[in-house]
């Protein structure tokens, strides 16, 4: 969740630490931290809690400044932006951490699962600890090995670990050094001319450099100004690639927030997906043979959060267009199951980032039982994308919103694709009914442009209402459920409002009882084969006396009998329609949160990227 930055080289660190750690900051903002290290192995800490902004100006306070007004700028620090785990949100807590004898300056993102009790035998040993975190355990288990070679130290220090981590570590005594290791959270190397960068993910320093060393996991790198070495690896910087320009972080473009401006960029990150994936008109070529497709039992689909959801809006698209049975599991509890994931299935792990820690487990574990994995992620160069066997790619560009919404549309997009893929080797709709859904996913991107036009000024109107009430209450059917449950979490996320979401026929099974006149509801009612049925459960919840809102299809005319309020969105066919609707819900929490005051683009207490069980 954390991300983590460090540079080495002759340009000032503290100013490419501050950028990196800026351009990391949706995977954790409670607080931040640098560490520098001058040749004569002068340290200088500044931490601090809140976002980057505050970070910013602590560094400003501290800084030393010399005569002239010039600043004195050490050439190597590392740097650390948080999503607690272990610890409260305190400066204490911050990282970078260092040992009792502050010797050895440290950042981690992930969890050390035996920390306690390494930290009661360092305390035995003599250390003295300043936090609360299981970071600092690290600082000093490193220290307490440390005699003058860090990558020893860090290598023996790896060994005692366990856990999922990222570390990168500098010693006081070996200025201009960093060494990193990895476990199962992501760490790449930035290579530049006379300078070397290492971080979290790329985005820290692709405005510096797009020459990038993937490190793998146990591997320890050293990183200096004047080169990267991979200790096992021998000749690894041939295995460096070029990132992807749209690494880099995007600006706002005039939005007022990131999330607002990926809700404008959907037309055009399903448009690219769409584009890409049906270029030979059946689907995407994902490099498995066709008879293997065909010889598919089943499909199971594994997320988390938001990518969980688009597995459920998803399900019935591929289970209509490929007759394949498909289960959608959180990827936190499917990876413990104790049945077996059964032989011939697919099994497709989402994760928006390619680094989601639960999902990349649950795509392993069933790698290892012979089954086949695809990856659908946003990023191409990810650890999904490198597990899997065949890699579905979304084409919504960097999202840095913590609240998905470009990239949620994109994913339902690429699984619709990949429906008529599987249908196709399975031929199990017409070649003619496939042009014809794919002519409609071609339409996608203008129909969802006309949705974000009518559902902002819906939202903007009916904010004010939802803002003021005690809990929220969301209904669908079918993967007008899915819908459902995702525009009740982005409410949540975003505007801290109690929400819930549930199949409008499970409304009389109990959660009936919630409602009052002060409980908005809202109700994806686009057209389908349950549409009469779910106009009933509209009558049932408005008799409780329950202020309905309906999202329904321009073309249902009955919609606006059995609401207080409806917003019309384009028709499409049932199995696509539901995708339009999320738009809305998206444009409604934006405005909520809006209306309450609250910071859209960093809710409290989530990260954009959990790399954590």
């Amino acid at each position: 969740m954390c991300g983590i930055v460090g540079y080495t080289g002759a340009r000032p660190a503290r100013p490419l630490l501050l950028d990196g750690l800026t351009a990391l900051e949706y995977r954790g903002y409670d607080s931040a931290g640098i560490a520098t290290i001058a040749e004569d192995g002068a340290v200088e800490t500044v931490r601090s809690v809140g976002n980057l902004a505050a970070l910013r100006e602590r560094v400003a306070e501290r800084v030393p400044v010399l005569a002239g007004g010039e600043t004195e700028e050490p050439a190597a620090g590392i740097g650390h932006t948080r999503w607690a785990t272990h610890g409260a949100v305190t400066e204490a807590n911050a990282h970078p951490h260092t040992d009792t004898f502050e010797r050895v300056h440290i950042v981690l993102n992930g969890i050390v699962e035996n920390w306690l009790a390494l930290k009661l035998k360092l305390e035995a040993d003599g250390a003295v600890f300043t936090s609360e975190t299981d970071a600092e355990v690290v600082a000093h288990l490193i220290g307490s090995f440390y005699d003058g070679d860090l990558v020893d130290a860090v290598e023996r220090a790896r060994r005692k670990l366990r856990g999922h981590y990222a570390i990168a570590a500098m010693a006081v005594d070996q200025p201009g050094m960093i060494v990193g290791v990895r476990k199962e959270c992501p760490l790449v190397v930035g290579l530049g001319d006379g300078e070397n960068f290492i971080a979290s993910a790329v985005a820290a320093f692709a405005s510096e450099t797009r020459r990038v060393l993937e490190i793998n996991d146990r591997e320890l790198v050293v990183v200096t100004a004047d080169g990267v070495e991979v200790v096992g690896r021998p000749g690894a910087l041939a295995d460096a690639v070029l990132a992807s320009a749209d690494q880099a972080a995007p600006d706002k473009d005039g939005f007022d927030t990131y999330m607002r401006k990926e809700i404008s960029e959907q037309p055009a990150g399903i448009a690219a997906t769409v584009f890409e994936h049906l270029a030979d008109g059946d689907g995407p070529e994902l490099g498995i043979p066709a008879e293997d497709l065909a010889a598919l039992r089943a499909v199971r689909i594994v997320a988390c959060g938001t990518s969980y959801h688009a597995g459920l809006a998803a399900r019935d698209i591929i289970e209509r267009w490929s007759g394949l049975p498909v289960e959608v599991e959180v990827a936190s509890e499917q990876r413990y199951r104790a049945a077996a994931v059964g032989e011939g299935e697919l099994l497709i792990g989402i994760t928006q980032s390619g680094e989601t820690a639960d999902t990349l487990a649950a795509m392993r574990a069933s790698h290892e039982r012979g089954n086949r994995v695809l990856a659908l992620t946003n990023v191409a160069d990810s650890q999904a994308a490198r597990d899997a066997d065949a890699v579905l790619l979304t084409r919504a560009g960097t999202e840095i919103g913590v609240a998905a919404t470009k990239t949620f549309t994109a994913q339902v997009a690429a699984l619709a694709a990949l429906a008529l893929r599987l249908s196709a080797a399975r031929d199990a709709l017409s070649a003619e009914r496939r042009r014809e859904l794919a002519s409609e996913l071609a339409l996608l991107p203008d129909l969802v442009e006309r949705a974000i036009a009518t559902g902002d000024t819906w939202a903007g109107n009916l904010a004010g209402r939802i803002a003021e009430a005690p809990m929220v209450m969301f209904l669908g059917r079918q993967s007008g459920a899915a819908i459902a449950m995702e525009g009740a979490l982005k409410l949540k996320e975003v505007s801290y409002i109690p929400s819930d979401a549930y199949p409008a026929g499970e409304m009389k099974h109990g959660p009936i009882a919630l409602l009052s006149e002060e409980t908005p509801v809202l109700c994806v009612a686009t057209a389908g084969e349950l549409q009469d049925k779910l106009h009933s459960n509209m009558a049932e919840v408005r008799a409780r006396g329950a202020h309905v809102s309906a999202i329904a299809c321009e073309t249902d005319a009955d919609a606006q009998a059995h609401a207080d309020d409806v917003v019309r969105v384009p028709a499409a066919s049932p199995e696509l329609q539901t995708l339009l609707a999320v738009v809305p819900l998206q444009l409604l929490a934006y405005h909520v949160a809006v209306t309450r005051g609250l910071n859209v683009d960093q809710p409290r207490n989530l990260a954009k990227t959990v790399t954590v069980e």
